[in-house]
């Protein structure tokens, strides 16, 4: 969306769909497969009981290790802001933000290096999709052709633009892969539709996609570029669009990878340009959350959460919400029920599937992502990064 901030995961398995999971034991078979999820479930299980539970310090001289939170890593980029991350695992996690930034971890946030695209410190990059440690897809927003995609094989070390905007009406904001190979970036309407464009070679190459099945914009109608889940997939054809700024914040889905599209209204708040939908997770093709609200520093954002449990046709209001404006979601790995909601004034916590949120930590993050190890990262302001410590 170009009137702010521009110059302005998603199953369990994150908003790409299938990550890698570097730095896993590798074991074959049913066994394996069973016995890693059912160790990740009793973990996230626990850390989320240690999460909400009383401090170590408040139990006594007895108990003195901490409860699970959120680990502040130094990037070393105070001056940049982050709202683009991927977590690959609980070791490897790629960010990306203003001033041309990107950069990756392979041990957990103690070291990052620095991985930009040469020649991109005027870009502001909002989005980063990584299959593993080495191949990446990173977006810039802006009109024109300020829109571009970047692919890396390598860590970083090369990268090849591989998608510049060439028409100065779109403004590209958020991009998402159900796959190595079939991903989709969106675009703000041009000529009275969301335009989308498709890729089917791992972002090597882009293609914009007939607008015939999608539906026509409401009046003033965009997405938000605020943490790269505006656009999320879950399995191999579903994916689900969000918007804000019209009178009403709706969230659009497709089930062919993007060709046709339904809009449902939700009922997080909108009418003004900054309110709205700024964020999906699904953990599934069913089951799936939306978070938003008002941007604007100050300003009150009451049901700023909705949940849906038929892919997107319905959408329900958290009963009990976050208590502001929320930028980012992700599911918990190997849970049905628990989930994570960030923002410039905290983080929340549902252990009901979105039906209501507490507040568990109040630093300022605009995004956040989960991995099937347990990696849950999330990224903001001031070159903050973060890794949930269990």
């Amino acid at each position: 969306m170009r009137r702010w901030g521009s110059t302005r995961r998603q199953g369990t398995t994150g908003r790409t769909g299938q990550r890698g999971r570097t730095g896993e034991p590798e074991r074959t078979g049913r066994t394996g497969r069973r016995l890693r999820r059912a160790t990740a479930a009793v973990a996230c299980a626990a850390a989320l009981a240690a999460l909400t539970a009383v401090p170590a310090q408040a139990q006594g001289p007895a108990r003195q290790e901490r409860a699970p939170h959120w680990s502040l890593k130094d990037t070393g980029a105070p001056d940049v802001r982050f709202r683009g991350l991927a977590a690959v695992s609980r070791d490897t996690a790629w960010v990306a933000g203003t001033l041309g930034t990107v950069l990756r971890t392979t041990d957990g946030g103690r070291t990052w290096r620095d991985v930009s695209p040469p020649g991109a410190g005027e870009l502001q990059f909002r989005d980063v999709e990584a299959f593993d440690a080495r191949r990446a897809v990173v977006l810039a927003i802006g009109e024109g052709e300020d829109s571009r995609v970047y692919r890396t094989d390598d860590g970083g070390t090369t990268w090849t633009e591989t998608f510049r905007n060439p028409d100065p009406r779109a403004f590209y904001d958020c991009v998402t892969f159900f796959d190595h190979r079939h991903g989709l970036a969106m675009s703000d309407p041009v000529d009275g539709r969301f335009r989308i464009l498709s890729t089917r070679d791992g972002g090597r190459s882009w293609t914009v996609l007939p607008d015939t099945g999608m539906p026509p914009a409401l009046e003033g109608e965009a997405g938000f570029a605020a943490s790269g889940q505006c656009l999320v997939s879950s399995g191999p054809k579903d994916v689900w669009l969000a918007t804000g700024g019209a009178d009403r914040a709706r969230v659009l889905h497709s089930a062919d990878r993007g060709r046709t599209w339904t809009a449902t209204d939700t009922p997080i708040p909108a009418g003004d340009p900054a309110r709205g939908v700024f964020a999906l997770a699904f953990r599934d093709r069913h089951h799936g959350l939306a978070v938003g609200g008002d941007f604007n520093p100050g300003l009150p954002s009451p049901d700023a959460a909705a949940r849906t449990t038929d892919g997107g046709r319905g959408w329900r209001p958290a009963a009990g919400p976050p208590p502001a404006y929320r930028s980012g979601v992700a599911w918990l790995p190997h849970s049905r029920t628990d989930a994570l909601a960030v923002g410039p004034t905290g983080t929340d916590l549902t252990t009901d599937g979105g039906r209501t949120w507490r507040t568990v930590d109040t630093g300022s993050y605009d995004t956040v992502d989960c991995t099937p190890d347990r990696g849950c990262w999330a990224a903001g302001e001031k070159g903050r990064v973060a890794r949930l410590e269990q």
